[in-house]
């Protein structure tokens, strides 16, 4: 029941912030807003995968690639099932963030990104905060995966 709560907590987190930013652009707020020297919040768009990349018009491709990602979210689905401990938290924190971005996929046909992080003129993919949870989800998955496999050959 934990598990199911902080998978729907991260949606909402999520929901919130794209929701506001959102609104304020339809109330013709510009958003383009700086924080810090490093950190502003400029909306786009983002029709592709993770961090904008392989971005596409609405086509037969976009509903494919849509189709794909609710079958990982199904498989991270079943995969949270069969796990334990550090693991099974790592998959909610993964599935909250997907759930997130499919659901903008598929009511918007697209997801709006926000977070634009820099140096000078060099500016990272920008991103939300479902690609926050995900990408953390997915490094600790990494790492803990890594950690598994040094076990492994330390008993052998």
């Amino acid at each position: 029941m934990k598990k199911i709560f902080i998978i729907l907590l991260i949606f909402f987190i999520d929901r919130a912030t794209k929701i506001y930013l959102i609104n304020l652009q339809t109330t013709g707020t510009d958003i383009d807003f700086y924080i810090t020297n490093f950190l502003n919040f400029y909306l786009v768009w983002n029709t592709g995968i993770g961090f904008g990349l392989a971005s596409m018009q609405t086509s037969v491709y976009y509903h494919i690639l849509t189709a794909i990602i609710a079958l990982v979210n199904i498989g991270l689905i079943f995969f949270l099932t069969k796990s334990k401990g550090l693991y099974s938290w790592l998959i909610v924190i993964v599935i909250g963030g997907s759930l997130g971005n499919i659901f903008d996929r598929i009511y918007y046909y697209a997801v709006p990104d926000f977070i634009d992080l820099h140096l000078g003129d060099y500016h990272w993919f920008i991103f939300n905060v479902a690609d926050i949870f995900i990408t953390v989800g997915i490094i600790g998955l990494v790492i803990s995966e890594l950690f598994k496999r040094e076990k492994k050959t330390e008993n052998v």
